[in-house]
């Protein structure tokens, strides 16, 4: 029971959201802020390799499902105070929107994508729908067509070259996640016989839902209600394409290869494990994306994004938004190590050629460097 109950933490954060949204003034701050504590509690607990003993579905499958229908209710929570006059001034609304956008990604985006990825009607529909708070309802496809088949290859949009900021790669992201799925759903109603922009098309269902959800918003406290819900959206759609900046940076693959566990990044801290139901055991997901989060295996060979001082997924994120932190303390040493002892002779090709484009040292053709490739390529496979 102890491992069933390890996933509740996440309805502990929406919890206190909610308490804060309910209370009114500062306390709207309350879901926010609990960004900054979770990222100093996760930054000091120890890398988590325990497997789950977990086999009742039904059980694994409740916080799950608060987790992802409970944000949506929260933005309704949050117009009824606000037609109430529970904040007052523009700081709190500031909090509002955050709070909101926060919980939109945690616990929300994690429990989303295992419902999704579920194969029953009811897990696929709510993952998808819940997904209302990241302005983004179809990102799905993008997910499980592409990203699936193409990562740590250039066609990867969620896969970020060696060099770029976070702030270049979450634009271009959401641009280019957003163009795939409306070509992706385009053409396969081309081949089912339909034009491509048909009545079918997921679009226009999104887009629907979208109208109604704003349209209760308006309902219930007019429409700058709506616009702070939809601002609040907006950055969630954003804050959403910088966690796969993490998960994947820099890594490389050929194209047409298999899929090994050095192609992704892993951070397996207890807090990182439970807040995301698992996706940060990302290595085994993307070899077994089938398999419920609590089946996967954090295997030790599996490499995780390693810094002294930035062990977490949540702290990597605080660092990222100063570029040359991020490429100096974290990227580059865990990128040297992966090229050196992980990656195999057709990668680092791969790898050296990206490092010369990011302007970044050849620590692959240098003596010192070929010295230390004596380890079997295919660690961490």
């Amino acid at each position: 029971m102890n491992d069933y109950l390890k996933y509740w933490t996440g309805v502990a954060v929406l919890a206190v959201a909610y308490g804060g949204m309910i209370a009114g003034g500062d306390w709207v701050w309350a879901g926010f802020l609990m960004f900054p504590f979770l990222t100093i509690v996760d930054s000091l607990l120890p890398r988590d390799y325990a497997p789950r003993k977990m086999t009742n579905e039904t059980l694994a499958d409740i916080p799950l499902v608060i987790c992802a229908a409970g944000p949506i209710v929260l933005y309704w929570v949050f117009a009824w105070r606000y037609a109430a006059g529970a904040y007052t001034d523009t700081s709190q609304l500031v909090g509002g929107v955050l709070s909101l956008a926060w919980t939109s990604i945690v616990p929300l985006a994690p429990a989303a994508h295992e419902l999704y990825h579920k194969r029953t009607p009811f897990g696929r529909t709510l993952g998808r729908y819940a997904q209302i708070c990241q302005f983004d309802t179809m990102r799905d496809i993008a997910h499980v067509v592409g990203h699936h088949i193409d990562v740590a290859t250039t066609k990867d949009g969620d896969t970020a070259a060696r060099g770029t900021t976070l702030y270049k790669f979450v634009i271009k992201a959401v641009w280019e996640q957003t163009m795939w799925d409306l070509k992706t759903e385009s053409e396969a109603l081309h081949k089912r016989g339909y034009s491509r922009w048909n009545w079918r098309h997921r679009v226009w269902r999104s887009l629907g839902v979208q109208v109604i959800f704003q349209g209760i918003v308006v309902l219930i406290a007019g429409w700058s209600a709506a616009a702070l819900t939809t601002g609040a959206m907006l950055l969630t759609r954003v804050w959403a394409e910088s966690f796969n900046y993490f998960q994947h940076y820099g890594l490389v693959r050929v194209e047409g290869t298999t899929i090994g566990r050095r192609h992704l990044w892993n951070h397996l801290s207890w807090l990182s494990r439970v807040l995301s139901f698992d996706i940060t055991n990302h290595a085994d997901h993307h070899l077994n994306s089938y398999r419920r989060y609590y089946q996967l295996v954090p295997h030790k060979e599996s490499i995780p994004m390693p810094s002294l001082l930035m062990p977490s997924l949540f702290m990597c994120f605080f660092a990222s938004l100063i570029p040359p932190l991020w490429h100096h303390m974290i990227a580059m040493p865990a990128l040297k190590r992966w090229d050196l002892e992980f990656a195999t002779p057709e990668e680092r090709e791969l790898a050296a050629a990206a490092n010369r484009a990011a302007g970044w040292p050849d620590w692959i053709n240098k003596p010192e460097g070929r010295a230390t490739i004596g380890r079997s390529a295919t660690q961490g496979c």
